[in-house]
């Protein structure tokens, strides 16, 4: 999981990150509105951890572009010192998932990530077994059968796969595929990922006639898109 972190307080923004670490999941923090929304528009998050002021673009205007800038918007929690019930009717309003009113327990704020994540993930992403029309995934035994015929993957061949099936027909970029399967920036290993969708596309057979492909959208990343009886 990837957690974007905007905050015109840096101490803030390592405060949440500490906890966003903890639990598990990569975070990149933002300082001013207008850093933010150029990250959204090149790179993949789960989450968004918004605070209300901010310099270039407030984190309500943000939230307005988002609805429309943004394909496939990820929840955002707004994070904010403002307390005034028509500020959290109107955060909500415009999008935000949930609101967190500063200063918050750290304990309280993981159980609220970790909540806003199973939500949006759904309950399948953690189940042992998982079907996407004909293609099944074993995430135990990490194997891939499609129809009556069981597919040799390796371990992050199945990784990739296993995402790219969860998140399917949703974008993402280089980087984030890169960071939720091999742990490390997208920079130092392009070839590698493009190694592994060629693979994975061809052990899987991932064609139109079996209801998925996987997509290209250059200088971003990829899209497993389902088609006809693909599910």
């Amino acid at each position: 999981m990837r957690i974007a972190i905007a905050d015109d307080d840096p101490e803030i923004i390592e405060f949440l990150g500490k906890i966003v670490e903890g639990l598990g999941y990569v975070y990149s923090g933002y300082v001013d509105g207008t850093s933010l929304t150029n990250a959204l528009l090149r790179d993949t998050f789960d989450l968004v951890i918004l605070d209300w002021n901010m310099p270039g673009k407030t984190g309500m205007e943000i939230l307005q572009w988002m609805a429309s800038a943004v394909e496939d918007c990820p929840p955002v929690v707004m994070m904010t010192s403002r307390t005034a019930k028509q500020d959290v009717s109107d955060a909500l309003n415009a999008g935000a998932d949930d609101y967190i009113t500063k200063p918050e327990d750290k304990n309280v704020i993981a159980a609220r990530i970790n909540a806003l994540l199973r939500r949006n993930s759904g309950a399948s992403a953690m189940e042992p077994t998982a079907e996407y029309g004909d293609y099944r995934l074993n995430r135990i035994e990490q194997t891939v059968r499609h129809g009556d015929k069981e597919i040799a993957l390796t371990a992050k061949e199945f990784e990739l796969a296993d995402l790219m099936f969860r998140n399917r027909d949703r974008t993402l970029s280089r980087r984030y595929i890169m960071e939720t399967v091999w742990r490390t920036n997208a920079h130092l290993a392009t070839r590698t990922l493009d190694m592994h969708v060629s693979r994975i596309r061809s052990k899987l057979a991932l064609k139109p006639e079996n209801g998925f492909r996987i997509f290209t959208v250059f200088g971003y990343g990829y899209r497993l898109e389902t088609l006809g009886n693909g599910g």
